[in-house]
């Protein structure tokens, strides 16, 4: 077995590599860039070491640093995690060169099925179902557009390079063609380096199955069964489980031994996932799946795997990398159950799903023996704008599905997250669908049901309980130490009012509100505004604010502060702001441009995903104070617009 390693990431995943290198008595070293200086898993390693500035870019991404940060530290291996370079074949190579262990597969390995056009051709040659359409090296876009009306509309533009959504479009239609190609192209230059795609047929109410395979260095290869991650969103997925829903023997059977096939078609070793585009227009057939792509390195829904085999899937990478055989033969693996996991983002469901940052004031994720928290971070941690926003993986195990899910469900409705905006009460309404319950969904699910799924809000109970514990619960203010304290309303010979009655404002979210509180018989109650009738509800109070929670929503609750206050120019004019930290990598417009509501202004880059930023209505443009390349904060303007009235007075 390995002494030490050093595992080259971050965030939940490196948190869950030391967990079990350290049960089997594995030196941990971890990396950190200057914005995981205080990360968890610099906290939980044994060793920590700093190899840059907090772009991942200029850190995580950093071969030759993450390979001098092992060799100065001694360790033997390197485990590169998800994401970053784990399936960098150029970073495979260069650790074994430097002698130490790649926990993973060979650079060969990574190479062939790493570009997705080489890998299908590969697979086809193997004998695995791929589904139709170029994987050729002609990138000219004339002819891709020629090659997509060919295979037939609608279709995927994919990049070659990569995954996890990045540099995919569905088009619909040919007119939309050559936007959704420049747009898939510069994202996945952006997260791969690499602008080349490919272009495959959208198979209609697909379902997304993959399996779980494992080879060793002594040509043995097994599978640990499938995983449907259908449920998804712009191509990521939101719901992971094992087993797959309506799955039979007989199609599990076909499917594992695809896998396999693909696996030993690369002489394979380490963990991977053979991911499988399936028929969803009915019941799952042996002949009704295709290969998508094969990911050479750990998944971030491993552990639904796990809980349903009763194994440790980064041990087995840890014995594997030791030169050891597969701890099991494919006859000696079974399945237990039913495990069901889902991401929790700081992200804003809100609007669009973007990436949420800041402070986690309020995470509390309760310890129940049937739910497995994957995370990363604590209350109090800070959710950077340099990458991925996870907050937590959230997987829980039962007997059957339906045990599975109602645990779930409850979990998610009784978790509380204030801070960044997060996705807690979203996944539970999906959780919730009668789609999903019965297992009768597919990759389009969510796209579908998107506005019922984001609807709904903290209700005035909730929110009349924050604001009791706001203004100190049923004492009145002049029975308080602190609090607001008016001198009209002292209860002395010169009072001039009723001691027992306070006004004040308040902001609930977004929201300013006036409230008039009287208390009578030790019961809070209001004049206007909000009802303080009782004080039931789920609250927390973090300093002078109090968070309301309800269904896994939060509301900030707190006095309102005059000198804050974001006061928009006056005369018509109004920026348009970034909705998110990251950079401007297009501009659409220059000064007095004429815009209609809805027209493209800018493209903001965030966690290398594209947002495009609109005119909120008719206008003109008065001034771009950002050019391309530059980085900006949340909320900074990105674009000066005027009305039309406005703009003319100022000619």
């Amino acid at each position: 077995m390995l002494k030490s390693v050093l595992i080259a990431n971050r965030g939940e995943i490196a948190c869950r590599i030391i967990k079990t290198a350290r049960r089997l008595g594995i030196r941990t070293i971890a990396v950190y860039s200057d914005a995981d200086r205080n990360a968890l898993h610099v906290k939980l390693a044994d060793e920590a070491v700093a190899i840059g500035p907090a772009p991942s870019a200029e850190s995580y991404l950093v071969a030759d640093r993450i390979i001098e940060a092992a060799k100065r530290t001694g360790a033997e291996a390197i485990h590169p995690g998800y994401g970053f370079l784990s399936e960098n074949a150029a970073f495979a190579e260069a650790c074994q060169k430097a002698g130490m262990a790649f926990v993973g597969p060979s650079a060969a390995a990574i190479k062939a099925m790493g570009l997705k056009d080489g890998a299908k051709a590969l697979m086809e040659k193997a004998g695995v179902p791929v589904v139709p359409g170029y994987y050729g090296d002609m990138q000219d876009a004339d002819f891709l557009k020629r090659k997509a009306y060919e295979i037939g509309y609608p279709v995927l533009i994919k990049a070659v390079a990569g995954g996890g959504g990045k540099g995919m479009r569905r088009v619909e239609k040919a007119i939309d063609f050559e936007d959704a190609l420049k747009s898939a192209q510069r994202e996945a230059q952006s997260a791969f380096g690499d602008p080349r795609v490919l272009i495959e047929k959208f198979v209609l109410n697909p379902r997304h199955i993959e399996i779980q395979v494992f080879g060793d260095n002594h040509g043995n290869a097994v599978h640990l069964f499938e995983r449907d991650c259908s449920a998804q969103r712009r191509h990521q997925k939101v719901i992971e489980e094992a087993p797959a829903p309506g799955m039979t023997e007989d199609v599990r059977t076909a499917m594992g031994q695809a896998a396999v096939a693909a696996a030993k078609a690369v002489g394979y070793s380490g963990a991977g996932t053979v991911e499988f585009i399936v028929d969803g227009t009915g019941p799952l057939r042996p002949d009704g799946f295709w290969f998508m792509e094969m990911n050479t390195r750990l998944q971030v829904e491993h552990p639904v795997t796990e809980l349903v085999t009763g194994q440790d899937l980064v041990e087995w990478q840890f014995r594997v990398a030791s030169g050891e055989p597969l701890p099991f033969a494919q006859d000696q693996l079974s399945l237990n159950g039913h495990a069901v996991e889902v991401r929790l983002y700081a992200e804003d469901p809100d609007n669009g799903f973007l990436p949420s940052t800041g402070r986690l004031e309020v995470l509390d994720l309760p310890e129940l023996a049937e739910v497995r928290i994957d995370t990363g971070v604590v209350e109090g941690a800070e959710v950077s704008p340099f990458y991925d926003p996870m907050i937590a993986k959230i997987i829980v195990h039962g007997e059957t599905r339906d045990d599975a899910l109602e645990r779930l469900s409850a979990y998610l409705k009784a978790a509380r997250v204030a801070g960044p905006k997060s996705n807690l009460a979203f996944l539970a309404s999906l959780i919730d669908l009668p789609e999903v319950r019965e297992g009768g969904f597919d990759t389009g699910l969510i796209d579908r049901r998107i506005a019922m799924l984001t609807e709904g809000a903290v209700s005035e109970a909730a929110i009349a309980a924050a604001v009791a514990e706001l203004i100190g619960g049923n004492k009145p203010p002049v029975e308080q130490e602190e609090g607001w304290r008016d001198p009209w309303s002292v209860e002395d010979a010169f009072q001039l009012s009723d001691a027992r009655r306070l006004k004040l404002k308040i902001d609930v979210g977004s929201e300013t509100r006036d409230i008039d509180i009287a208390w009578e018989g030790g019961r809070i109650v209001s004049e206007n505004g909000i009802e303080v009738l009782d004080r039931a509800g789920e609250v927390a109070r973090r300093g002078a604010v109090v968070w309301a929670f309800e269904g896994g929503r939060a509301v900030r609750v707190a006095k309102v502060d005059a000198l804050a206050r974001d006061v928009e120019p006056e005369h018509g004019t109004a920026s348009v702001k970034a909705p998110m930290h990251g950079k401007v990598i297009a501009i659409h417009v220059k000064t007095g441009d004429h815009v209609a509501k809805g027209d493209r202004l800018a493209v903001v880059e965030a966690m290398k995903m594209e947002h495009a930023i609109t005119a909120p209505r008719d206008g003109v443009i008065e001034d771009v104070p950002v050019n391309e390349g530059d980085q900006v904060d949340q909320g900074a303007a990105v674009i000066v617009l005027n009305d039309e009235e406005t703009a003319e007075k100022a000619d």
